[in-house]
């Protein structure tokens, strides 16, 4: 029901941007709200990392099948003396395993609306982001976190630590 709802609403903010001639970011409409940052960090993570957590809901589907349980009788000429009986059986399966994925984050003390401005910059100039440069974390910069990460196979609104440091955001420590 509310992606139906959310779907009409962008299809209604297209309509009136048609008017204006500004264009709407639809795929940021859809952005979730609230950002999935964790206190807890998985298993072996160092002190005084952050971690954000992007989980992908198992995919369940109903499988239904005829099950013959008793054969049709049929007479030498081929006429049906009396039909198949076939009992219908409906289960659910599992098509995807629910996944967890751990990634790690800059801290949430570093996410100051500065850094938020110059992630929004580095996403525009690859031709991520189409917002304004605002330092707010809000559903246009986030989805456009999520399309820069989504090849690198992260499909999360959240930055994670290696793409900040891809984006050239964050420093990489040098062994040695």
């Amino acid at each position: 029901m509310i992606r139906v709802f959310r779907v009409a609403c962008a299809f209604a903010l297209a309509g009136l941007a048609a008017c204006s001639g500004a264009l709407p970011d639809v795929e940021a409409l859809a952005e979730p709200e609230v950002s999935r940052f964790t206190a807890v960090a998985p298993p072996g993570a160092a002190p005084g990392t952050c971690w954000g957590k992007h989980v992908t809901p198992a995919v369940i589907e109903t499988v239904t099948h005829q099950v013959l349980m008793q054969p049709a009788e049929v007479h030498s000429d081929g006429r049906v003396l009396r039909p198949a009986i076939y009992k219908t059986e409906t289960r659910q399966a599992i098509v995807r395993e629910r996944k967890e994925t751990w990634f790690e984050t800059p801290c949430q003390q570093d996410m100051t609306p500065d850094f938020i401005a110059s992630v929004q910059r580095a996403l525009a100039a690859r031709g991520m982001y189409r917002g304004s440069v605002s330092g707010e974390m809000d559903s246009r910069t986030r989805a456009a976190i999520r399309r820069y990460q989504k090849p690198q196979g992260l499909d999360s609104g959240i930055l994670s630590l290696a793409a900040a440091r891809k984006l050239g955001l964050v420093s990489v420590r040098v062994e040695g």
